[in-house]
């Protein structure tokens, strides 16, 4: 019965973006998107770009990010994915621009992941925090868009992303409390 219900919801979404699927435009945003994501690439961009505003505040922002995107990356790709073991979609299409077909298992959607986790990080106080949630979703979809996940795959890893952010800045906060 839960497996039913996981699997129309991947059908819903997964049906969802059949009618944009194709179209020259779509196609290069999600791609691109998709690609931006791989090995966390974004994050890194956008950490290093906050960084690049200059301030200790902006520094230790990026390295918070980038270092707890990396940790989110072994928890996921490593240990996660290891012991869920889920397949990816299989049905086989023909992708019209190139895109990296991952060997690890899909759930959770580690594009995903490192999306929500990056943005939660980033956002601490920046007024771009818009802009790092914004890519975050369209990253998350795009893998859904390429069909390398399952839409319960990157529902789970926003989930996870999040908790993860979360709790990172709580290990790490950009500000010292006076004790």
């Amino acid at each position: 019965m839960f497996f039913d219900l996981v699997k129309k919801f991947d059908d819903y979404f997964d049906a969802s973006f059949d009618s944009l699927r194709g179209n020259k435009v779509a196609d290069r945003v999600f791609y691109t998107a998709s690609e931006l994501g791989d090995f966390g690439l974004l994050w890194v961009i956008f950490g290093l770009l906050r960084a690049l505003r200059g301030g200790k505040f902006n520094e230790r922002a990026a390295l918070r990010a980038i270092l707890a995107t990396g940790v989110e990356s072994f928890l996921v790709n490593v240990i996660l994915k290891s012991i869920f073991g889920r397949g990816r979609p299989v049905r086989q299409i023909e992708h019209p621009l190139p895109i990296r077909t991952p060997l690890t298992s899909s759930f959770p959607s580690g594009h995903a992941t490192a999306a929500f986790c990056g943005a939660v990080l980033l956002s601490d106080e920046d007024p771009l925090a818009g802009l790092y949630f914004a890519s975050a979703i369209l990253v998350a979809l795009s893998r859904i868009y390429v069909k390398i996940h399952h839409a319960s795959d990157v529902a789970a890893g926003v989930v996870v992303g999040l908790s993860l952010g979360l709790i990172a800045k709580k290990i790490v906060p950009l500000r010292r409390s006076r004790s």
